[in-house]
Parts: C-alpha cells; sequence; structure tokens
C-alpha cells in the first residue's frame, strides 16, 4: 500500500464516513488487494469497504450481489484500434456471458464478471493499451468527447493530443484520486458539442481569440455541470486557454474541487454545488490562484448541439475519405458483433472505431472507392444501420434493474421494445426525437437532456406495486440548454407506448415544418402537453 496523504480535512469531524475510509486506505490501493488477495482468495474473503473502493478499479458490484461484478473500460474520447476491440471482445467472450454495451460516457462496460477472473482482464486490457482504472470512483473517470477528432471537418483542432496528455496525467496520480466525488471531464474542439459540455463538472469548448495581434485557436472553460438528481448546466468561466494550457487549467480546476469540495454528505458532493455556492466570477478568482494569470473569455466557436449523432456516410476533413456513423440500438451488442466491427474497420478504413455518447459507433477513414462495398455489407445492411428509423435510433437507455443495484425498474430491453413499438405505430418523423429511459435518478442514461425522458418508478395497483415511469418533456443542451421537465401523471409501463404514440401523433400533427420536439414544447407550452397526457389517460384510464 501506498502512503496515505495528509489531506487538510484528514481532522474533519464533520465528514461522512465514504470520506473516513478514504483517510484509511485509498482508492487505488484496492487494485493490488485484488490481485494480490481477493482474486486468490474468493468473493467471500472481500471486505466491505474495499467493496467500495472497487469503483477506483473500474469495478461494480452488480445485481443482485451473488458474486458478479461489472466493469467499464476508459475509451478516452471514444477512439479505440480494431485490435483493442478484439481484445475487448474476447474479455466479453471469455468472462462477460458475450455482452457488450457501449455507455452514454463512450465507455465500453462487461457484466458477469467474478473476482478470480479481473487480475487477467486488468492484463489483457494492459497489453493493448486499455485501462478500467478510475473509471468509476471518486476521481478523474474517463475523458469524454470527441469520436471523430483528428478526421472531423466540424473541428477546429484535433483534440486527440490533448485527452492523451490529460489521461497520462490524471490516471493512477494519487494527488487526485481521493476527490469528493465522481469527477467528469470533456474536451471537444467540434462546434456542435460533441463532448456535451454542460453536464460535465469541467469541460472544454472551442473557441478562438487574437491576442498580440494573432488569431488563436483555444477553449473556452465550463464547470459545474452534473445530472442525477438535482441537475445543474455546468457555467461557462471569463476564461480563454491554449490549447497548451489546457492541462494547467484541468489541475486547477481538479485541485479546487479536491481541496474545496464538500465532503459532509454524499448527496452534496459534486462540483456543481461548490461552482453553484461560489458562482462563476469566485471560482474563476480562485482558479487563476493555482493557474497564474488567463486571458480572459474570446469567440465562441460552438454553433449548436447534435446530441452526438453521427448517422450516415459523410466526408471527412482528408478529402476523398469517410467516416460512417452506425446505430446500435440501446448501445449493445455479442462479442461477436464487436469483432465483426473491428474486422469492417481494418477492410474498408484504418483500424479505428468510435464510441459515441449516443451508445451508437462509427467507422472512421474509409476511402471513396470503397464506400459502396462498406454499406453493402450484411451487419451493416441488417444490424447496425446507417440510417435508421426514427425511434430505435434515438432511443438510450441505462443499465436497469438487469445489474444496477440502484434501479428501480427493468430498462434497457424494454427500452429496445418501447423503441421499436413506436417504429410501428407512432408517425415518422422527419427530425430526431431522442428518447431517454433512465431506471433511477442517477441518470446514466442522461433522461435530463431528452426530448422525453422517462424515469422508472413503482406504482400501487390492484394488483400490487408494478413498474411505472414518469415522463419529462423538452430537453436540450446547446445555446438553448434546458433540462426537461416533468408531466404530472405516472404511466404503467404496459402503457407506456400506447401513450407516448398518441403524444407524438400530436405533436406530428401541430408542429411546424423542421420543430424539433424540445422546439414544440417550448412553443406550445409545457401545460399545452400536460393537457394532452391528461386527456389520453382520462379517455384510456390509463
Amino acid at each position: 500500500m501506498a502512503n496515505v496523504r495528509q489531506w487538510k480535512w484528514a481532522d474533519d469531524p464533520t465528514i461522512n464516513d465514504m470520506e473516513q475510509a478514504k483517510l484509511v486506505k485509498d482508492g487505488l490501493d484496492v487494485i493490488e488487494t485484488i490481485v494480490e488477495k481477493y482474486s486468490k482468495e474468493g468473493y467471500d474473503s472481500i471486505e466491505k469497504t474495499d467493496m467500495d473502493r472497487f469503483k477506483w478499479a473500474g469495478v461494480y458490484q452488480q445485481r443482485p450481489k451473488d458474486g458478479h461484478f461489472m466493469m467499464r473500460v476508459r475509451i478516452p474520447s471514444g477512439i479505440l484500434s480494431s485490435q483493442q476491440a478484439r481484445a475487448l471482445a474476447g474479455i466479453a467472450r471469455d468472462y462477460g456471458r458475450d455482452l457488450i454495451d457501449v455507455t452514454t460516457r463512450q465507455a465500453i462496460q462487461f457484466h458477469w464478471l467474478t473476482i478470480e477472473t479481473i487480475p487477467d482482464i486488468f492484463e489483457r486490457l494492459k497489453a493493448v493499451g486499455l485501462s478500467s482504472f478510475e473509471a468509476c470512483g471518486d476521481c478523474p473517470r474517463t475523458i469524454v468527447g470527441n469520436p471523430l477528432a483528428g478526421i472531423d471537418p466540424n473541428e477546429v483542432l484535433d483534440t486527440r493530443p490533448i485527452v492523451k496528455e490529460l489521461e497520462q496525467f490524471f490516471v493512477l496520480n494519487r494527488d487526485f484520486s481521493n476527490l469528493p466525488r465522481k469527477y467528469k471531464m470533456s474536451i471537444s474542439a467540434n462546434v456542435y458539442n460533441t463532448g456535451h459540455a454542460e453536464i460535465n463538472d469541467l469541460a472544454f469548448t472551442p473557441a478562438k481569440k487574437t491576442i498580440n495581434g494573432e488569431e488563436v485557436i483555444g477553449f473556452h472553460v465550463w464547470v459545474g455541470g452534473g445530472l442525477s438528481a438535482k441537475p445543474y448546466l455546468a457555467q461557462k468561466l471569463d476564461v480563454f486557454c491554449r490549447p497548451d494550457e489546457v492541462l494547467k487549467v484541468a489541475i486547477g480546476v481538479t485541485t479546487l474541487f479536491r481541496d474545496f469540495g464538500y465532503r459532509q454528505k454524499r448527496t452534496h458532493a459534486r462540483l456543481k454545488f461548490l461552482v453553484a455556492d461560489w458562482g462563476a466570477d469566485k471560482f474563476k478568482e480562485e482558479l487563476l490562484k493555482v493557474t497564474g494569470p488567463l486571458e480572459s473569455r474570446g469567440e465562441d466557436l460552438t454553433q449548436g448541439w447534435k446530441a452526438g449523432y453521427f448517422y450516415g456516410i459523410h466526408e471527412q476533413k482528408q478529402k476523398g475519405f469517410y467516416y460512417a456513423g452506425l446505430s446500435v440500438p440501446v448501445g449493445r451488442m455479442s462479442a461477436q458483433e464487436f469483432e465483426q466491427l473491428a474486422d469492417l474497420a481494418e477492410r474498408y478504413g484504418d483500424g479505428t472505431i468510435g464510441t459515441c455518447n449516443s451508445q451508437n459507433v462509427l467507422i472512421r477513414n474509409i476511402p471513396a472507392d470503397k464506400v459502396d462495398a462498406f454499406q453493402s455489407e450484411e451487419l451493416i445492411v441488417n444490424r447496425f444501420k446507417l440510417q435508421p428509423n426514427t425511434y430505435v435510433g434515438y432511443a438510450v437507455s441505462c443499465t436497469g434493474t438487469e445489474y444496477c443495484n440502484l434501479a428501480i425498474v427493468e430498462t434497457k430491453e424494454r427500452m429496445r421494445r418501447l423503441a421499436e413499438y413506436l417504429d410501428r405505430t407512432a408517425p415518422q418523423l422527419d427530425t430526431p426525437l431522442r428518447l431517454h429511459m433512465v431506471g433511477c435518478p442517477n441518470s446514466c442514461g442522461q433522461r435530463q437532456i431528452a426530448d422525453i425522458g422517462l424515469q422508472g418508478a413503482l406504482v400501487k395497483t390492484e394488483n400490487g406495486m408494478v413498474d411505472a415511469f414518469d415522463i419529462y418533456i423538452g430537453g436540450t443542451l446547446g445555446e438553448n440548454a434546458r433540462f426537461n421537465k416533468k408531466l404530472n401523471g405516472r404511466i404503467e409501463a404496459e402503457q407506456l407506448g400506447p401513450v407516448l404514440a398518441q403524444l407524438i401523433g400530436v405533436f406530428a400533427e401541430e408542429r411546424v415544418p423542421g420543430e424539433a420536439y424540445w422546439q414544440y414544447v417550448d412553443r406550445v407550452g409545457v401545460e399545452h402537453i400536460q393537457a394532452q397526457l391528461d386527456a389520453i389517460r382520462s379517455a384510456d384510464a390509463v
């Protein structure tokens, strides 16, 4: 075990039990314990306090806590090689019951792992330059960003070197392995906000500024975003940083969170609460004490938000080369399918695959003369489609009660079936309608930013407690960023499809040409749609 740091909060009697445990043993120390002790002595040998620390290894105990684990693997900015994809597929096949999930933070997630297998998985990941370390826990998690970095005609600079620099600095860095809670960073130079800046603790978005007569391309800095039960949109600081200053700024913000973040209540410990209390001006003032002088804000280069969707064939900034955005329904695939994607990436592209925060994938660097053949591949025609239907294509879901201890209802398979039902029964639209389903308020499925968000709950009926959902409408990010708002009237799960089909049917009749659902909600008002839901419930006695 490494030496324990003497943190400034070590003598604070008001910090919570988890903080006390982290002072006794740093979260990173559990990695060695897993390898040297638990994997050899078995599940029953695991100490309860260490089970909480498993998150620093990227591992959670999965439901129903019978000896199986979930693991998240870091995919920085969502870019991986075909060799790495094959290694991940091999792990899923050998240890994870053939199951791979793409998450809303561009990670790859396994289930069904046992403690005995985890050291071998660590080694397999290390052999291909991947890691699960600090993919969870109170530490800097996977840096999300632009899966098209380096080839993107809509980026103002290639962020791959910056993301790599930050990953190498923060991962396994014990100066920052004991933060008050989870800490999420986003770096993207795409003008359509591929990194979802407003819902991250720290985010960098493209900007430019004329400094000493020279136009400099760099970043604006956002702090304090996050979802869960008390969602906050990040605030933009009056700061401009050059690409070579991103690490310095990230260290500064993370240092403030580590030293001034709240540690009394786990539910009030994210950076968003500190930023909300301080405000952007004071936060900047404190940041400059750590970083030294920074330029003030320049010109914002963000032009909108496309929610991390890249469907279809698109020309890259390298003339004559294309990328292909593919639909992976609710982000779930088999090991064989992931290997087939690796094969396609090698045969048609340069062997790289992108994972998207919309739970989809993309293939990079396809020469023009191979595009037609690529589009004819059976996997692309029948499974991972370039142009999916309206609802399957824009359906996002968390893990749900299938594996998650926090979830109240099943979500993943339910969301897949619901989207297919809507594609059969609801009007097909010429605009995306983003449907996000979550099984609890913790928002791994990012319910708050959906056009229509569905949050699981239970309702009491004559037949006992049954699964149900609250409906939220009108969420979006970008210039008009806002979280969706709740409609009154919890809907039993079996009625969700018919109710949504009717709501969407009214939207299709009342929308003006080109109007997205969140824009429709903005125009007609939540009360108008509440009246629609009330009428549906009354007519159907839902």
